[in-house]
């Protein structure tokens, strides 16, 4: 049975899972920063998910059914994620990057389906595999062994995970601090690196002590605007979500209570998501069902 959301905000272990995850999210982003900024807006995140299900979900007897451009510019407008320019840009990054190509076999010039390079799948698989083994340390279940023993699921659990990231209004209307973020480039990775220095002990306190110290230092790691990266900051201290223990940009930085409860419920509402994916994903090959959702 799937962990529910309160099953899971109300783990005692969360916060040093939730910690554990966001160091690996770092190490997969130095290990491949550009794959990594795919996933690292939530706009770009829910775009990619949105594309990676229509693949997934793909029929070839049936050109409505492709992961053409058209399409995925239809899916992303109708779920309101991104303006049909944006979404084109997307598309035209990702090609750029090589992370979709054109697919074999389009038999109508006029419609040119589109598919994942496995560069591309490789970093869904490696995200979907940090997911799993958060639960599984939740839990003590054996998620991630029964993926890696059956990779081949990812073709059902992507489209249904994909389905629950953009029903949700959590997750499309993240809280104050964490919307602030969301839409920074790789907003997701400074999160993630805000919470991966966060002193656990002092959980609970209303400011608490990240160890992290130069701003710079992790804007240059980032590739990202020292300028751009500090004004978000600023912002975030404008909010008391973020701030110094002392002189700022040369002392140790500080969390709220509140900006740190934002981030974990956010990784509870995603994780449940994951999570009643994967058992209706396992629920489906146990009965013998091929449809991916």
């Amino acid at each position: 049975m799937a962990l529910t959301f309160e099953d899971i905000a109300g783990h005692p272990a969360l916060p040093a899972c939730i910690q554990a995850q966001a160091r690996a999210m770092l190490q997969a982003y130095q290990g491949n920063p550009r794959a990594s900024s795919v996933f690292a807006t939530q706009q770009r995140w829910l775009m990619a998910h949105i594309g990676l299900a229509l693949h997934f979900r793909r029929d070839p007897s049936d050109y409505r059914k492709e992961l053409t451009a058209a399409h995925f510019v239809d899916v992303t407008l109708q779920h309101s994620v991104a303006s049909r320019n944006t979404t084109h840009a997307f598309i035209k990054e990702m090609q750029h990057y090589k992370f979709i190509v054109d697919a074999p076999g389009g038999d109508d010039a006029r419609i040119r389906p589109l598919q994942p390079t496995a560069a591309a799948l490789a970093e869904l698989t490696g995200w979907v595999l940090m997911h799993l083994k958060t639960l599984d340390d939740l839990d003590g279940a054996d998620r991630l062994a029964t993926f890696q023993a059956r990779p081949q699921m990812l073709a059902q659990l992507q489209p249904l995970i994909a389905d629950g990231l953009v029903s949700s209004v959590p997750v499309r209307e993240p809280e104050r601090t964490f919307s602030l973020f969301t839409w920074l480039n790789n907003g997701g990775v400074v999160m993630d690196w805000l919470i991966a220095g966060v002193e656990l002990e002092n959980v609970g306190r209303e400011r608490i002590p990240t160890g992290i110290l130069s701003i710079g230092d992790f804007a240059r790691w980032l590739k990202l605007s020292r300028t751009h990266l500090a004004r978000k900051l600023r912002d975030a201290e404008a909010l008391g979500s973020v701030g110094w223990l002392g002189r700022r940009g040369h002392s140790v930085m500080w969390v709220s209570d509140e900006f740190y409860g934002e981030y974990v419920t956010a990784q509870a509402v995603k994780l449940a998501i994951i999570d009643a994916a994967f058992a209706a994903c396992v629920k489906n090959v146990a009965s013998g069902s091929a449809s991916p959702g």
